[in-house]
């Protein structure tokens, strides 16, 4: 089964235009979901908004929405004013810029779409692209109205398509010298940093992203497969708790442990849970 396109209109590099789609390309509509039920009935609950005072329910068309200006107190914006602020769309990803491939901060990275072709007659131009990013080993920057929002994408070639990741806002990316500001400043050295290189030769790895347990997940399918069979689950063994010791005890320790370790098989790199 086809996927279904998320988005279609054009991407555009002056006058050469191309007929494109978006799909998702990371979702997490696989993952186990649960609705709400009623203990005592086992029917569905069903959500009723009510208002805060009179604790009556509000129908939903009698529902705006309301901008905080201080304790109670509101800017009530209808649905017709709210819908006036969505940009309008002519359904194109017109490119601005072409960037250096890795120039542009993870952190600024949102969400990634797949791009290809959504007319057959689309193909030449679609390549054409694609290999010229390549070859000249750019990215493309490309603002476009998604999701009644006006979005900045990230353009790339991947495999016999294109990549497309929405990038985050400026204003959305929080400073790093927040999170970093009380590490203090000191320069390792001698056998410390050579243990530390030690321990990254020896486990020297390959990305599978096939290999990653999600063991929340797995546990999950198994209460539910348990509840539904009539048994009980099977009991998730605790990870072991980390013990503080001394760094160079310790790393000593995992140099020795990874001592008859070869490079010449890369060991496969496992999620963290």
């Amino acid at each position: 089964m086809s996927p279904r396109a998320n988005w279609k209109g054009y991407l555009k590099i002056d006058e050469v235009a191309c007929p494109v789609a978006l799909y998702t390309a990371a979702s997490t509509s696989d993952r186990i979901a649960f609705h709400t039920i009623n203990r005592s009935t086992g029917n569905r609950v069903r959500r009723i908004f009510v208002d805060s005072e009179t604790e009556k329910p509000v129908e939903r068309d009698e529902q705006v929405k309301g901008y905080e200006t201080g304790p109670d107190d509101y800017i009530v914006l209808t649905p017709e004013e709210v819908a006036s602020a969505v940009p309008e769309s002519d359904k194109t990803l017109a490119i601005s810029a072409f960037v250096p491939c890795g120039s542009i901060d993870d952190v600024y990275l949102d969400k990634p779409y797949y791009i290809a072709p959504s007319e057959p007659h689309a193909a030449e131009s679609f390549v054409l692209i694609r290999d010229a990013l390549a070859k000249r080993k750019v990215a493309a920057l490309a603002e476009a109205v998604l999701f009644r929002r006006v979005r900045t994408l990230l353009i790339r070639p991947h495999g016999d398509g294109l990549i497309a990741s929405t990038l985050n806002f400026d204003y959305e990316v929080r400073s790093a010298a927040d999170a970093f500001d009380k590490i203090p400043s000191m320069k390792i050295k001698g056998e410390m940093l050579d243990l530390a290189r030690h321990i990254i030769d020896s486990k020297a790895g390959r990305f599978e992203p096939d290999t990653f347990e999600d063991r929340y997940e797995q546990a999950l399918a198994e209460l539910v497969k348990a509840k539904a069979e009539g048994r009980k689950p099977k009991a998730v063994k605790p990870r072991k708790s980390a013990k503080v010791v001394d760094l160079m005890d310790a790393l000593r320790q995992s140099a020795g442990a990874g001592a008859g370790k070869t490079k010449e098989k890369p060991a496969k790199v496992k999620k963290a849970s």
